[in-house]
């Protein structure tokens, strides 16, 4: 049974990564012009990424990219766990997540071995630019389980919970790149299995917070993948 469920997801790969393509043309060289920018709150005291143990992944010299759509942005080799998944653990959810801070801040904390934390992709709050920081095939440390970490793909968005920051194009963009990895990894398109970092079991966060539109998400992210041939 697994390896026929493994055989299918190797077929998917390639028409859900044509796909992505097709339905958001975004990832230019620069994640952010000036004028794209907001303005960021104050975080609230005591607000870090998450924390996830496990040891330091092998270096990746491979810089091409799982979503066409997205730019390379490398994560350390420190601050991730190199695997060679689906193989070595099933790809079964797709976790939401709000920066808490600008883009730039983030990728240096996840440039930087000491903060231990990365996630797999990244968009802007503009919805036009996303990053990818650590390979699908590899576990991100961004949930704060690592049960989770190895069975998921990790998801960031620019902004704060105290602000309702999320606009269309955002929820867009995260949308078709959600409905690509679930049509890739056979993940199905539910609140069971695409979640919030705040529903990650023993979870000490909040994000995506209390402004973020499961419903309109939900219904866009259902919407993109009944377009990706299966």
């Amino acid at each position: 049974m697994e390896d026929s469920l493994l055989t299918r997801r190797r077929l998917l790969w390639g028409a859900a990564g044509a796909a992505g393509t097709a339905l958001a043309a975004v990832g230019l060289p620069l994640l952010m012009r000036p004028e794209e920018k907001v303005k960021p709150a104050v975080p609230s005291p005591g607000s870090r990424a998450p924390v996830a143990a496990g040891p330091p992944g092998a270096v990746r010299k491979d810089s091409s990219v799982d979503y066409a759509p997205a730019v390379w942005v490398e994560a350390c080799e420190s601050n991730y766990t190199a695997s060679e998944r689906p193989e070595s653990y099933p790809i079964e959810y797709v976790v939401i997540h709000l920066t808490t801070d600008i883009l730039p801040v983030m990728f240096a904390k996840f440039k930087d071995p000491a903060e231990r934390v990365s996630a797999h992709y990244m968009i802007s709050a503009t919805g036009t630019r996303i990053a990818q920081c650590v390979r699908e095939r590899d576990v991100a440390w961004h949930s704060g389980s690592v049960w989770y970490n190895h069975r998921s793909i990790g998801i960031e968005h620019e902004g704060w919970t105290d602000q309702p920051v999320y606009v269309d194009k955002m929820y867009e963009t995260s949308a078709v790149l959600t409905a690509t990895v679930c049509a890739k990894y056979d993940v199905p398109v539910d609140r069971d299995h695409i979640i919030g970092h705040v529903e990650v079991p023993l979870s000490t966060h909040d994000d995506p917070g209390a402004v973020w539109d499961w419903d309109k998400y939900m219904n866009l992210v259902d919407t993109a993948r009944r377009r990706i041939r299966t």
